[in-house]
């Protein structure tokens, strides 16, 4: 298994003068610090691969250790593109991804992992809140993931950011991200595998576990709130 972090994005919604995932938060370490060492309590760092993009060498100079893949049409693409390029270069490969804002539990992983060990796809969620903003989703009867974008209406829950796609899965996943526009989120083309190529994918929910996606000041807010320690 690989694992990618999208860190390409401006992130112009919060403002920041350098790319969102070094954010500081006020326990004194950026978002993407948490995630890394969150992420190596588990995995070998070895595994992790970054997509950058925007001021990409801020972020290599504070993770020298990581593995890098550069998009380098960043300012004109979003996710599908992004994530395409990491699914390109681990083409045999089951993959985590995570979006690069995403604050969150360490238990998270924990609870995931026999997820992983069946390489089951997956997208973790929270139904606890649906907000206007967010990507939200339906089940079908079978209960897995039949529609996921921000505009599903009476979601049920919305998607926090960290997804798995089984290896069995991953071509079907990377053709339809290359039929995607180039300004849509990945979750356009996880919809278009799920209702074309009829890949399942599981709504994973982690409601009992604290997991902030930072895109305002308000979520920045809330995240420091919930970790503040």
């Amino acid at each position: 298994m690989k694992i990618i972090i999208l860190a390409a994005g401006i992130g112009s919604r919060l403002g920041n003068p350098f790319p969102k995932p070094l954010t500081p938060l006020k326990n004194g370490k950026t978002i993407m610090q948490q995630q890394v060492e969150k992420l190596t309590s588990y995995f070998s760092v070895d595994d992790i691969s970054v997509i950058i993009g925007f001021k990409k060498d801020l972020i290599m100079e504070s993770f020298p250790d990581l593995s890098y893949i550069y998009n380098q049409s960043f300012d004109r693409t979003n996710t599908s593109k992004s994530l395409l390029k990491g699914l390109k270069k681990y083409p045999k490969s089951s993959i985590l991804w995570l979006n690069g804002d995403v604050v969150f539990d360490e238990k998270i992983l924990e609870y995931i992992l026999p997820y992983i060990a069946q390489d089951v796809s997956f997208v973790a969620v929270n139904n606890s809140e649906v907000g206007d903003e967010e990507v939200k989703y339906t089940l079908d009867k079978d209960k897995y993931i039949k529609l996921i974008s921000k505009e599903v209406e009476k979601g049920l829950g919305e998607a926090v950011g960290i997804n798995y796609i089984a290896n069995k899965d991953l071509s079907s996943f990377t053709n339809r991200l290359e039929e995607c526009e180039d300004m849509d989120y990945f979750e356009k083309g996880l919809e278009m595998a799920i209702q074309k190529d009829h890949i399942k994918v599981k709504a994973v929910d982690i409601s009992k576990f604290n997991c902030v996606e930072v895109d305002f000041e308000e979520d920045l807010e809330n995240a420091n709130k919930l970790f503040s320690k």
